[in-house]
């Protein structure tokens, strides 16, 4: 009875044909409604919440010290061999924070009170005082606000007071700004200037201004884009004003990611659809069953939409790669599908045959599907588990992802298993009353390059089987020991657009990409300045004694000793670039006699910090400056202090692990030192850990994902033929393949990461269904058969000319993507054609010489 389950399904698929088409056409109305009346906004790859160390850390901090909500955008101003503290040059940017400050929906996103920040402001609000003062003769009391400090002038007053200056006299003016020996009170001008600049220097090559943006109307969690679109506009003016300057942001990165998938897909939409339809011509050489073969993919896209809108899933970056997953699936199904058909349609010897001894389109669609469908169900579950085992990961996006495929793969086995097989009938019954003959080979079948091609895969695994095994498991160990140097560490720069090349900046328009320098100014800013924003600082929450002298002299350490070649960023003077009690403390003295009177009298040693009653100290210095006390240490109510906190600039372009390990050292270095505990956290701390936590995740899903393949397989073989081992043998090709997979992805540098371990996924989704296509294959034929040569041939010309179609036509469908200027796109386009183009391969040649070793074994 259970041999008999595919041919009674089969009986009842073609024997209701009609009633099949109606109801899941219905069917699929009624799922695709969601596509409308469902809920799927717009949502971002986003943070996942790992329970750790470093995640309760910064808990904290946010619950005692606040979160800086902030957007910063930063604008770099260059002149390669230049000089950019020219009067000129000084007054063009003020001119430019004029402008910004006139547009009111960028002037919107600004912060009320010093929204706009860079060295020039600095000079020019020195020039304006200066004339004041010469003006006066003395110091207007009118003219000073209740603090006792002047008021700061206004930008336009500001540009006047570089205007009514000669070149000459702004000179002197920045050299007097610039002086290391000055003890104005004000923000270090240096922080504007590049690291390698040197001190006292009246000139440098480039400068910096920062912009901070704030969105009230966005809540904490939501993205500020009124912020991020102004600083789109942002640079526009800055294209407008300056030869060589860029503005950075990310808005700035939002935009040119955005830009790029359009170009990209803008380029790559008609090549695919050319190849496509090129190899599906191919394949079938008839214009009815393409014309199936699409009305099945367009079928299961449209279940697609719907169940993303009815389950409410927000669209990601991330499920961009289902669609093209699905469609490669379908066209896999399809085509076997429509090829077990065709010979079936031209096997003699049935009772339904026709006058010509070939079965009529009813016998051999019930053929077609009762030899194929235990093939497809298994390949869509193996392939579904595959998928769906991402679904144990904490990062939101990617169990969407796991989600929805898992759900598409159900849809479309649905479809291709009845929908499809039923329409194909009808039409076959239609051109046939009409007189049309419709009697095409099979792909591989007939005589012709496929099929000695693959008949010579055949032949090499039925005479050199062990030669052939041998060969595979080298090339799988070296692939396997290359795996072992895989980057397993993820890079958020790896995931900006990059340049196009030079073929497609010929291309005409529109298709003509746009230029992509947001990386090579991700790296510029790295390398020459402490950057502002999103990662771009992590953080040190110290608890314990924190008033201890040996914990504030162990923070000092920090900046001083930090080498220069990690990832925290280093300042003008050499040191790192730290915020904390040691760097407020002195900050704060150099402006405040009675805290620096009070850290004279506790100083011994000289170097500027109090070596006892370092709480008196503290009390001091929140008194003159409580806002920038409140930033690196943590009052309670009662007045003692509970915990301290260290800002630490990196450079945003490291890796994030590479960034947790500098800050996790630099933290050891306080513990060994001082009574106190210390823990690295913040944004780049934060992401290691969880991107750790996820990359091991996801491979113990993958292993998961092949235990639960494997116990299905040897049930089912057990099931149908009392063969277990067959798991083995169908699994085994899939294993070898995705060895050769890392391996070439070790050759190509592609780092294997919680992004790309998803995409390798497929290799296991693509390889089991392959094998379990041709593992059925060959058994049934086996079974017809006397001759172990004829049934493996029979097998590998037969369902190796589907699968063959099928993964030209899914590798160039995926392959295309290796076009794209979006790196993720790209990279998932090159990695998902290698594990189309290796399944394959050792599906056709590793899997034939297992099957005919096996069969030897047991004779």
């Amino acid at each position: 009875m259970k041999r008999n389950v595919p041919s009674r399904y089969a009986d009842a698929l073609v024997s209701r044909s009609k009633l099949v088409i109606v109801l899941l056409l219905a069917l699929t109305a009624a799922v695709g409604a969601g596509a409308v009346v469902g809920s799927s906004d717009d949502g971002t790859i986003g943070r996942a919440a790992i329970d750790s160390e470093a995640q309760a850390a910064l808990e904290e901090i946010e619950s005692t010290y606040g979160s800086d909500d902030a957007v910063v955008t930063q604008v770099v101003v260059r002149a390669e061999g230049g000089d950019v503290l020219t009067r000129e040059s000084l007054l063009q940017s003020l001119r430019l924070q004029r402008e910004i400050r006139e547009r009111e929906s960028i002037n919107a996103t600004l912060q009320m009170e010093s929204g706009l920040r860079g060295l020039e402001n600095l000079v020019a609000t020195t020039a304006y005082f200066e004339g004041q003062t010469a003006g006066n003769g003395t110091n207007d009391t009118a003219t000073t606000s209740r603090n006792g400090q002047p008021p700061a002038p206004t930008l336009d007053q500001q540009i006047a007071a570089l205007e009514s200056r000669s070149d000459e006299s702004v000179d002197a003016i920045v050299a007097r700004v610039l002086d290391p020996d000055s003890t104005a009170p004000g923000r270090d001008p240096t922080a504007f200037l590049p690291s390698e600049y040197e001190p006292g220097a009246t000139s440098a090559d480039a400068r910096l201004t920062l912009i901070f943006q704030s969105d009230e109307r966005g809540g904490p969690s939501e993205t500020p884009q009124e912020a991020y679109d102004a600083q789109v506009a942002i640079a526009s003016l800055v294209d407008e004003r300056f030869d060589d300057a860029f503005v950075f942001g990310q808005g700035i990165i939002d935009d040119a990611s955005s830009r790029a998938i359009g170009d990209s897909f803008l380029i790559i939409t008609p090549v695919a659809l050319v190849l496509l339809l090129a190899v599906l011509g191919i394949a079938y050489r008839d214009v009815v069953d393409v014309l199936v073969s699409l009305f099945g993919i367009g079928v299961v896209l449209v279940w697609l939409q719907g169940i993303q809108g009815w389950l409410g899933i927000p669209s990601s970056s991330i499920l961009i790669a289902v669609p093209f997953l699905l469609i490669g699936l379908s066209i896999d199904y399809s085509l076997h599908v429509v090829m077990r058909y065709r010979e079936a349609r031209a096997a003699d010897g049935d009772t339904e045959s026709g006058s010509d001894g070939r079965r009529n389109p009813a016998a051999a669609m019930r053929a077609g599907v009762a030899g194929v469908v235990v093939a497809l169900a298994a390949a869509a579950f193996t392939t579904g588990i595959g998928f769906f085992s991402n679904y144990v990961s904490p990062l939101a996006s990617i169990r969407d992802f796991a989600l929805l495929s898992a759900a598409g793969i159900v849809a479309m086995f649905v479809v291709f298993a009845a929908l499809v097989p039923a329409v194909k009938l009808e039409v076959e019954r239609l051109l046939a009353r009409l007189g049309r003959d419709r009697q095409q080979p099979a792909f591989g079948v007939g005589s012709g390059p496929i099929r000695r091609v693959l008949s010579s895969t055949a032949a090499l695994s039925r005479r050199a089987p062990v030669a052939v095994l041998v060969v595979a498991l080298l090339l799988a160990s070296a692939g396997a020991y290359g795996a072992t140097g895989l980057d397993t560490e993820f890079n958020q720069a790896d995931f900006l657009p990059e340049d196009a090349p030079a073929w497609m900046e010929s291309l005409p328009e529109p298709f003509a990409p746009s230029e992509y320098d947001v990386r090579e100014n991700l790296e510029y800013l790295s390398d020459n300045f402490r950057q502002r924003g999103q990662g771009s600082e992590a953080q040190i929450l110290i608890r314990g004694n924190v008033t201890a002298p040996a914990a504030l002299t162990a923070t000092d350490d920090v900046s001083q000793s930090t080498s220069r070649t990690g990832t925290i960023a280093v300042q003008s003077d050499g040191t790192a670039a730290v915020d904390s009690p040691a760097t407020v403390l002195r900050s704060v003295a150099a402006e405040n006699q009675t805290v620096a009177a009070a850290i004279d009298e506790r100083d011994s040693d000289g170097d500027g910090l109090p070596d006892e009653d370092v709480a008196t100290v503290y009390d001091l210095l929140y008194e003159a400056a409580p806002d920038r006390a409140s930033t690196v240490l943590y009052r309670t109510e009662p007045g003692s202090y509970a915990t301290g906190r260290l800002l630490v600039g990196v450079q945003t372009d490291a890796s994030a692990q590479s960034i947790a390990g500098d800050v996790r050292q630099v933290a050891a270095g306080i513990e060994a030192n001082a009574p106190v505990t210390a823990v690295a956290t913040g944004g780049p701390v934060s992401t290691a850990v969880a991107q750790s936590a996820l990359f091991e995740t996801l491979v113990e899903g993958f292993a998961v994902t092949l235990g639960v393949i494997l116990t299905f397989l040897l049930g089912l073989y057990w099931w149908r033929y009392r063969a277990p081992g067959l798991a083995v043998v169908v699994l085994a090709p899939v294993l070898l393949a995705l060895a050769w997979l890392l391996g070439t992805m070790a050759l190509l540098d592609i780092p294997f990461n919680s992004e790309t371990v998803v995409i390798t996924s497929l290799a296991i989704g693509l390889g089991v269904d392959y094998s379990i296509h041709l593992g059925e294959r060959f058994v049934d034929e086996r079974e017809r058969r006397d001759s172990l040569d004829e049934s493996l041939v029979a097998a590998v010309t037969g369902t190796g000319g589907a699968l063959l179609g099928s993964a030209a036509t899914t590798a160039a469908g995926f392959g295309v993507l290796a076009l794209a200027l979006s790196p993720p796109l790209h990279r998932f386009g090159l990695v998902t054609g290698l594990s189309i183009v290796f399944a394959f391969g050792s599906c056709v040649t590793v899997l034939p010489s297992l099957l005919v070793a096996r069969e030897r074994y047991r004779r």
